[in-house]
């Protein structure tokens, strides 16, 4: 069978290849091209199992419809490209001669669908989020007039002393950023304040408070891509987000590493159900030990931290306020590289 055999297979949308047993290429349809990101010339100067560093599942499907005579099929599937990003496919082996000696293998992506389904387990979980913090918050709100109440009665007891003033000042203000703490967790959907923002004065404003916390051994790289156009959005919502991860971050990091702040323009991406031209596409990198494996499933649960010191409400509200301005926030995460991923829409004019 000679390649012209196939011609009308490249009018298909499904993305399709031919292999030989050895994963040699006899034919690759327009669809995979796009999939893979790469042109049929170059696709057939390596076998189809050359092309892919994670192999294995890929021969074993392709074996098995040839030992059997018959279609195979792969639900989930990754492939991963030299020098790309993964990607997930539903996968059809059929053999199309007898004796078996080709197989035509159909690709389905189904990176969209992995993230509608992420998508609505986080909504379902931000739900389960929002009336935990809810309770605790009311639970650390009661107590808190009690202590500026007494507070004031003390000021009064004292008032000849004025070297003692000092300290029930402390707990008075301190008292009263705990009431705001509490007042933002008990109401974290208020709606936002929506005005044009650069993102890359968020991400400067983010990195000089970090540099000042710590001046020695963190490096805080930029890599922005500056001709990003201006967010409707909430600017202290997304600082709060960006210094939240960034935080979480250094921290892992013990003070010392390396932390990227990237941007990137995202397009045609599917958000919150809605499809948009553009989107931001804000990563925060960090080359520390990782997220627990543990915890990664749960990374954002309120109160589930990998520090004994940590709050486990930073990466709550990052995701709280990041779906508030309909946008998504994933991670991926081994040692020595965290990344977080921040999609939100530019809006319905880009």
């Amino acid at each position: 069978m000679t390649t012209h055999a196939y011609s009308g297979l490249e009018l298909l949308d499904t993305p399709v290849l031919i292999v030989e047993r050895s994963g040699l290429l006899h034919f690759v349809n327009p669809a995979c091209e796009d999939l893979l990101g790469i042109s049929h010339k170059e696709l057939k100067k390596l076998t189809l199992y050359e092309r892919f560093h994670n192999n294995k599942p890929l021969r074993n499907a392709v074996q098995m419809a040839l030992d059997h005579a018959g279609s195979f099929i792969e639900h989930d599937l990754e492939l991963l490209p030299d020098g790309a990003e993964a990607i997930h496919v539903g996968l059809t082996v059929t053999p199309i001669d007898s004796p078996p000696r080709l197989a035509l293998l159909e690709m389905r992506p189904i990176d969209q669908q992995l993230r509608i389904v992420n998508e609505e387990r986080h909504l379902l979980q931000q739900q389960a989020n929002r009336e935990l913090i809810r309770n605790l918050a009311h639970e650390i709100k009661n107590p808190l007039g009690g202590i500026r109440g007494a507070a004031q009665l003390l000021e009064h007891e004292i008032a000849d002393r004025p070297e003692l003033l000092e300290y029930t000042e402390v707990i008075r203000e301190e008292a009263l950023r705990l009431q705001h703490l509490v007042d933002r967790l008990l109401a974290p959907h208020r709606r936002h304040v929506a005005s044009d923002v650069n993102i890359h004065e968020v991400l400067e404003r983010v990195r000089s408070i970090m540099l000042a916390e710590y001046p020695q051994n963190l490096n805080i790289r930029r890599d922005y891509d500056t001709s990003l156009p201006l967010l409707a959005a909430d600017k202290e919502q997304l600082i709060q987000v960006v210094l939240n991860i960034g935080k979480n971050a250094v921290q892992a990091m013990k003070g010392s590493g390396e932390l990227i702040l990237r941007t990137r323009v995202a397009r045609q991406v599917t958000l919150a159900r809605k499809r948009h031209n553009l989107a931001l596409k804000l990563q925060i990198i960090d080359n520390g030990p990782g997220i627990p494996e543990e915890i990664r499933e749960h990374v954002f649960y309120p109160l589930i931290t990998g520090r004994a010191e940590g709050t486990g409400l930073g990466l709550t509200l990052a995701q709280t306020f990041v779906h508030q301005h309909g946008g998504t926030i994933e991670f991926d995460s081994r040692p020595g590289h965290t990344c977080f991923t921040v999609l939100l829409p530019f809006g319905p004019d880009q």
